[in-house]
């Protein structure tokens, strides 16, 4: 049932529909080195394929974990015979992420003399895991993750067809097994379609497929996650609680958890969110966030999971402010742009008669020799001495520390 031309790809019509990029740049008749990242399943090798098909060149799979730099060098002899013989290769590459040292400096410069042009797939982050040397010789293709309706439409079309699919054996299948199918395959076409092929052999020539067989199929539900997904899962998970969405934060939360991730990695981005996003107006919650964890290390799954929920919950519906992250932000490119401004002399502790001669500490006020405990004192260089880089809000705690500012006559 594999796909044998743009117009046969099911989904990723950014990339394969009438004006997708890869069908404009096929046309174009100029086909760059190319790094296809998506999730399992998603049609990487089958767009390879139709791209090779297409372009009339020579389809050639390698793989960067099994195969190796002698490998390689039968690919390179044999493109220059199919170069003299007027024709081109393409070199495909699974999990092109996995290359090696040895065989990247091999293979780029036959990359860069257009003898064969690279496809690479990888289900990882290119701007992570690719070498830089091979991703910058490459143009990026992202292959979306196949919806349930792209996958209703592979399964119908395996069932249907009589050459290529099941439409020869005459099985049928019921609404609720294709349910089963396509919602517990994570948007992975292969998954998907073994799944039907399985179940088909089940029930036999003739036979219908019930949810009974989708299930024993399958086996178990299954989902994707890689290293991508985590972190969009993670960004999902801190932009919930900064939009004080609870409901959010905990689901994507307990996806990530469910997945396989360690709880540690959500109680982390839990406790930068409360310095971040809750920050100071309301300084508990980065200390429930830490205490949440301690307790989580104490109990262990899955009790330990009961801590987790609060401090989620806590954070996000605490009062919002980002000052203190700003503030932090401001100083630091303070400090970068006035690196080499001096330490005011009334700062300066005269540690020895020489330093005292020279001014250090004079004009030094010691606070607590003052009323309430405040005294004004320059404590910023001079060149940025009017510098404020904190500006409370008008929310939970930060009310209060604007009420303290505004009484001692300091703006920030």
């Amino acid at each position: 049932m594999r796909p044998r031309t743009l117009d046969e790809i099911v989904g990723q019509q950014h990339l394969a529909g009438p004006e997708g990029t890869l069908r404009r740049l096929m046309a174009a008749g100029h086909l760059p080195n190319l790094i296809l990242h998506g999730p399992p399943g998603s049609g990487k090798t089958t767009l390879a394929r139709v791209i090779a098909t297409d372009s009339g060149a020579s389809f050639v799979p390698f793989n960067a974990v099994s195969e190796g730099v002698p490998r390689l060098r039968e690919v390179v002899k044999e493109a220059e015979a199919r170069r003299r013989a007027g024709r081109r290769t393409l070199l495909f590459i699974d999990e092109i992420h996995r290359l090696n040292k040895g065989q990247q400096d091999f293979l780029l410069p036959w990359i860069e003399s257009g003898l064969m042009t690279l496809v690479g797939a990888t289900t990882e982050h290119p701007g992570f895991e690719i070498n830089p040397a091979v991703l910058s010789r490459s143009t990026v293709l992202v292959l979306e993750t196949l919806t349930e309706d792209d996958l209703r439409t592979l399964l119908r079309r395996a069932l249907a067809d009589a050459q290529r699919g099941l439409g020869g054996a005459g099985v049928s299948m019921d609404e609720e097994a294709e349910d089963v199918l396509v919602r517990n395959t994570g948007g992975d076409a292969r998954q998907a379609l073994t799944g039907a092929e399985i179940a088909a052999r089940l029930v036999g020539p003739g036979g219908r497929i019930t949810v009974r067989e989708a299930r024993e199929a399958l086996q178990q539900p299954t989902a994707r996650y890689d290293t991508s997904l985590m972190y969009e899962m993670l960004s999902a998970f801190h932009k919930s609680l900064r939009a004080s969405s609870g409901s959010g934060a905990l689901y994507w939360a307990m996806r990530m958890i469910q997945s396989g991730e360690d709880a540690k990695t959500v109680f982390r981005r839990l406790t930068a969110a409360a310095y971040e996003d809750v920050g100071l107006a309301d300084p508990q919650a980065g200390i429930v966030c830490v205490n949440a964890m301690l307790a989580f290390e104490r109990l262990g799954l899955p009790e330990g999971l009961l801590p987790l929920y609060n401090a989620i919950l806590y954070v996000a519906n605490a009062p919002k402010s980002n000052r203190a992250y700003l503030a932090g932000g401001a100083a630091s490119q303070a400090a970068k742009e006035h690196a080499s401004a001096p330490v005011p002399l009334a700062l300066r502790n005269p540690t020895t008669s020489l330093m005292k001669e020279w001014g250090f500490g004079e004009g030094y006020k010691y606070a607590h020799d003052y009323e309430g405990g405040y005294v004004p004192l320059q404590t910023l260089p001079d060149v940025i001495q009017d510098a404020r880089f904190y500006e409370p809000t008008d929310r939970g705690y930060e009310l209060k520390i604007a009420a303290r500012m505004r009484e001692r006559g300091d703006p920030g």
